[in-house]
Order: C-alpha cells, then sequence, then structure tokens
C-alpha cells in the first residue's frame, strides 16, 4: 500500500513537471531580453532569466536545465525570450545559440563618416567607437596609421543584440582585406597597378564614376589606359572626396582647378587613399579592365557611359549627351 501511495506520487510529480516543461512561461513583458555571460552555470543561467523577467522559479528552471542532460550546452549570448515560450522550448533556444540577430549594411560607395553613422544607428549595436577619432579607431583595429577610408566591405552584417560596434567594423575589415587579396591575385599582369592598395584605391575611384556594373571593366580601362601613359585621371569623385564636407552639391570650376591631395585634375597618379568602399565588382574591374584604348568617358543621363578613344570623339559625345547638341 505504502509502495504504491509512493509510486503514485512519483507519477504525480512526473506528470505535473511534464506539464510545466511543456506551458507556456509567464513573462514581465511581451518579449524579455537576457544576456548569458560566458561560462554561466547552469544555476547563473536560471536567475538570469528570472532577473529579465522570465516569471518561474529559478530553482525550477535550475533543476530542468540539469534533468535535461543538456545544461553544459547552454550558450553564452544574447537572447529575446517571446511569448507562448516553454521550458522546453525556452531550453532549446539557449542549447542551440538561437540568439536574437539584427543586421546593418554597409552599402557599396559610402565613405567612412556614412559607415559610422549606419553603426550609430544600427537597433540594439552598442556603440564603441562614438568617441573615437578615425585614427584611434583604426588603432583599437590594430591598424594604427591605417586611413579608414574603404578598409570596409560593403555588405549585410549579422549581430546580436548588444554587439559591439567595433566587433561589426573588424568583420568588414577582414572582409575587404579577404576581397582584396582575392581580387589582387586575379589580376591582369598588365595593369600598371603596383599593389593591392593601388587596387584598393582604384576600385573605389571607379565605385564612385558608376552604378552600372557592366561599366565598370570599361571605367577601370580608361583610369589603366591613363596611367600607363602618364595622363592625369581627371576623374570627379577625387575632387569631391578631398572637399570633404564643404562640398554643397555643386562641383564647380574653382574647384577642379583648386589643388588638394586628392584633385586628379592637378595631380598625376592615383590619390593618395580610397575615396569610398568599393564592392566586389569595382575590385575585380580595377585589376581586370575590359580590352579598350579608351581614354574618355561621359554619362549618357541613363545610367551608363559612352567611351572614346579620342579627345575629338569624346567632345562630341560631351555634345550629344551633355548638352544636347
Amino acid at each position: 500500500m505504502f509502495f504504491a501511495a509512493v509510486l503514485l506520487t512519483a507519477l504525480g510529480l512526473l506528470g505535473a513537471g511534464y506539464v510545466w516543461v511543456q506551458s507556456p512561461l509567464a513573462l514581465s513583458a511581451p518579449v524579455v531580453d537576457v544576456s548569458i555571460a560566458p561560462g554561466a552555470s547552469a544555476r547563473q543561467v536560471a536567475n538570469a532569466l528570472t532577473q529579465a523577467g522570465v516569471q518561474a522559479n529559478p530553482s525550477l528552471l535550475y533543476g530542468w536545465f540539469r534533468l535535461s542532460g543538456q545544461s553544459r550546452a547552454i550558450q553564452a549570448g544574447s537572447y529575446e525570450i517571446e511569448a507562448g515560450s516553454t521550458p522546453h522550448s525556452l531550453l532549446r533556444k539557449l542549447v542551440e545559440g538561437d540568439q536574437a540577430l539584427r543586421t546593418v549594411t554597409l552599402v557599396e560607395g559610402w565613405n567612412f563618416r556614412q559607415v559610422r553613422e549606419a553603426l550609430r544607428k544600427a537597433a540594439h549595436l552598442q556603440s564603441e567607437t562614438t568617441s573615437l577619432s578615425s585614427q584611434a579607431l583604426m588603432a583599437q583595429l590594430g591598424r594604427p596609421g591605417v586611413h579608414p577610408e574603404g578598409r570596409f566591405f560593403p555588405d549585410t552584417y549579422t549581430y546580436a543584440k548588444g554587439s559591439s560596434d567595433l566587433a561589426v567594423l573588424q568583420r568588414a575589415l577582414r572582409a575587404m582585406d579577404q576581397q582584396l587579396e582575392a581580387a589582387w591575385s586575379l589580376r591582369n599582369p598588365q595593369v600598371p597597378l603596383k599593389t593591392p592598395e593601388d587596387a584598393l584605391v582604384l576600385a573605389s575611384i571607379i565605385e564612385k564614376e558608376t552604378g552600372k556594373t557592366s561599366d565598370q571593366p570599361l571605367i577601370s580601362a580608361v583610369f589603366n589606359n591613363r596611367l600607363l601613359i602618364g595622363m592625369r585621371l581627371q576623374t570627379d569623385p577625387t575632387v569631391i572626396y578631398g572637399l570633404g564636407e564643404s562640398f554643397d552639391g555643386n562641383l564647380r570650376r574653382a574647384d577642379l582647378l583648386a589643388d588638394t591631395a586628392y584633385n586628379t585634375y592637378t595631380r598625376e597618379g592615383l590619390p593618395p587613399s580610397p575615396i569610398s568602399m568599393p564592392g566586389k565588382a569595382a575590385l575585380l574591374a580595377a585589376v581586370q579592365p575590359a580590352a579598350s584604348k579608351a581614354l574618355y568617358f561621359v554619362a549618357r543621363g541613363d545610367g551608363s557611359s559612352e567611351f572614346s578613344e579620342s579627345l575629338d570623339a569624346h567632345n562630341r559625345a560631351v555634345n550629344k549627351y551633355q548638352r544636347g547638341q
């Protein structure tokens, strides 16, 4: 009789435990955010969950984690616990590392000011760089003395809530290193570019000169051809970059004549640094220009460009597409 009573009690407890494990947990808000620190014990995880707003007895959660045999598999990270979550689904989320993720997109052709602004506005991204100068930021990334422009690969980056903007920049920096190395390994040996740095600078100009990917190898051909014969690049985007925040959207003749380190109308060769973030297509175009003898191009007004081998042909194209003659 006593054994039967004990057995019934045990079965009752097991049944109640099963029901609890499969029942929705009460939350203090529709979505509860919780951060699990690296190396946290199962008891610490249970306490963190209840302190964050999971309204359950931490001892029960701890007991469930231990009883499941998966307490040591819980992963550190930032999690969102949503309404309807059960102890069973909660543990699965923690074990699978199903973190609360957000994304930030860095766009091809952006300058570094725009990159920093995008990171500043990114949801739930912890800012560790806001107070840092560009020089201090690059030092934090392990690149002291390196100009930040063009060093980060434009892409969409996923991050856990509460992640550092410095970590996102580190990933973008490594991605650009990898993309540049891959492009440089495929370069045409006849291009006059001497280093991967040259390729990055030229790619950044190509990126700003056209949004039409199919025209990028031809744009590259013009600039590579000019570099080969010692002709100035004479490209407006470098002049605009040199003007910095003083540029008001209207490029004047006086701007083209005002000498700066980035004025390719007054100075020969490539500017001293990239002027934007080039994408993969622009990087490849820089080192694999089209087989063309063109030295000039002009926008047609539809996003594409007209390419010419002689100044006379270029002037006719300018009259046609820019002056309507």
